[in-house]
């Protein structure tokens, strides 16, 4: 299941990003790549004790901690500090999954991930290609959305970033280990957190029925969470 979380930066905030990331000193990003994954991996990234990306990225986790679709949608216990990449001049991303487990030596974090975020930063008619596609049950999905959007989807598929023939694509990527490790579980619950939220505006603030499904959805986040 792909969820787009739109404009989790605004225009302005968009676009002091990319104006701080004009002169970032870029780092080829193999170096973060596991032993299979090298092989298809061809971008750029900062490192993560940069201290410009450190920054940025504290600012990103900040959003996301404050913004209720990501929360509803990822129940995120855990979240890997955003890592910033670019891609240019044919670089791409070949057919890939990510790791499991996740650690963070310098935080002594490890993160289980169940949940991969792609933050976009360059506007898409600024680039030519760099689609994320993402493999899911009904077959590739091509995702290239407007700066300033995310879109989470399940760190257990296989994807994949076309190559880049035009332009620069920017985007910050995370991951996001959920109190609800399973992905079925997890996607009733956002539809039925979006659903008691679409419905509450038109009630009575102690309308029974809208208490009955929060008490279905806390009873079923009780059942499905993981301690």
């Amino acid at each position: 299941m792909l969820i787009i979380i739109e404009n989790l930066l605004s225009a302005d905030e968009v676009a002091q990003f990319r104006e701080s990331l004009a002169d970032a000193e870029w780092r080829d990003g193999a170096g973060t790549a596991g032993t299979r994954s090298v092989a298809v991996k061809q971008n750029l990234q900062l490192p993560r004790q940069n201290a410009l990306a450190q920054r940025l990225s504290d600012e990103i986790l900040r959003k996301l901690g404050q913004h209720p679709e990501f929360l509803s949608a990822s129940l995120a216990e855990k979240i890997w500090p955003p890592v910033f990449n670019l891609y240019q001049d044919g670089g791409h991303y070949g057919t890939h999954s990510d790791a499991a487990l996740m650690r963070l030596p310098e935080a002594g974090l490890t993160i289980r991930s169940d949940l991969s975020a792609t933050l976009f930063l360059s506007e898409p008619d600024s680039y030519d290609g760099g689609e994320l596609i993402v493999e899911e049950q009904f077959g590739a999905q091509p995702v290239k959305l407007a700066a300033g959007d995310m879109v989470l989807y399940p760190s257990s598929s296989l994807h994949q970033v076309a190559p880049v023939t035009r332009g620069q694509r920017i985007c910050a990527i995370s991951w996001i280990q959920s109190a609800v490790a399973d992905t079925s579980a997890r996607s009733l619950l956002y539809d039925l957190d979006q659903s008691i939220r679409a419905l509450t505006p038109d009630r009575e603030k102690d309308d029974p029925e809208i208490n009955r499904l929060i008490h279905v959805y806390h009873n079923l986040l009780r059942r499905w969470a993981q301690p």
